[in-house]
């Protein structure tokens, strides 16, 4: 009788349930639409490191366990139309303590008139204020921001983009920190990255010889190629030297390929390439930075080193020059690197 009762009663009420067609489709929508965002947010993120990796064929050197993390954003939809200021560090250290220092450090300088790159290198040397730490090197802001025991390069990278901000007193807008395994399937998925050394270099770490002029590198070669300092003539300075040369050469390879303004092309490498990095984009879309990244590929780019002198003993501090450093980031500030490297020839790195 109770059971009788019960189905009488669901009876009565059952034509005041809705419908579940309705619903369960809107359901089925919702889970479709953050599953596609998800996917979105993963290739902008791994999009974006590559285009400013292909920009400047920027060095990371670290062990191989790197840590993934994404600064994303809502992207713009706009694109930008004055000069942008991308920010690229190569992270190294010990095995026991990854991505510990900021090994590299490039500022990659796109004008308004998207005439052309200009690569900036920042001595990893280079005597700094870090808010909260004093006085440091450069290479520390991004361990102090990244903290220990296991870093979070997300506020490393966040910490050492606002120091070179405050340096160099321009805005970055986008930037990415990238790890040695990226770099070398980066290389080999491109096949090659060609380099023209003015001398010989000699591997420290693996006692490989790369001779003088041209020369094409896979992977590994490549990371090999970038760690070196120990011998070169002015040390860590020939090495962001030989960084911007193979900044050069990967630009070129990719713009031989088409991949800026191939979609098929770009999907491809973006999955030879896979992840273990960390983006910012800033306010910047990735369709907005392959625009800009299409167009100012038209010519060959420009390198140059910030303009610094050796401190006193003992920190072995590089400090800006007095002589040529202020009208430099002057000239940084203002978009008119192409003025000031025609004035200064000899400031600017033969890329061979």
């Amino acid at each position: 009788m109770i059971e009788d009762d019960l189905r009488a009663a669901f009876a009565r009420h059952e034509t005041l349930t809705p419908p579940t067609g309705p619903l369960r489709a809107a359901i089925e929508r919702t889970v479709v639409r953050r599953r596609r965002r998800r996917l979105q947010l993963r290739l902008s993120g791994t999009a974006l490191a590559l285009v400013v990796a292909t920009l400047v064929g920027f060095t990371a050197f670290t062990p191989d366990r790197p840590q993934t993390a994404t600064l994303l954003p809502q992207p713009a939809a706009s694109t930008p139309t004055g000069a942008l200021n991308v920010l690229l560090v190569g992270a190294d250290g010990p095995a026991d303590r990854p991505y510990r220092f900021a090994d590299s450090v490039l500022l990659v300088h796109v004008p308004a008139d998207r005439s052309r790159l200009y690569l900036v290198s920042l001595p990893r040397d280079l005597e700094v204020s870090i808010p909260g730490e004093g006085k440091d090197k450069l290479n520390a802001a991004l361990f102090l921001g990244a903290g220990e025991p296991r870093p979070d390069l997300a506020r490393g990278y966040a910490l050492i983009r606002r120091v070179v901000s405050d340096t160099t007193g321009v805005r970055i807008d986008a930037g990415a920190v990238l790890t040695s395994p990226v770099l070398r399937r980066l290389a080999d998925a491109v096949g090659g990255v060609p380099v023209c050394l003015p001398a010989e270099v000699r591997s420290a770490h693996t006692r490989r010889v790369f001779p003088a002029g041209c020369q094409q590198l896979d992977g590994p070669a490549s990371v090999d190629l970038l760690r070196q300092r120990y011998g070169l003539p002015d040390g860590s300075l020939d090495r962001d030297r030989n960084a911007q040369r193979y900044a050069a050469g990967l630009l070129r390879r990719v713009d031989e390929r088409g991949v800026l303004t191939n979609p098929v092309l770009l999907s491809t490498l973006l999955t030879q390439v896979g992840t273990g990095l960390v983006t910012d984009p800033g306010e910047t879309s990735l369709p907005a930075l392959l625009s800009v990244a299409a167009k100012a590929t038209g010519a060959a780019p420009v390198a140059v080193v910030l303009p610094v002198k050796y401190g006193e003993k003992p920190s072995y501090r590089f400090r800006l020059d007095p002589a040529r450093g202020p009208g430099f980031l002057t000239a940084l500030r203002e978009d008119r690197l192409g003025e000031w490297t025609a004035a200064h020839p000899d400031q600017v790195t033969g890329l061979g």
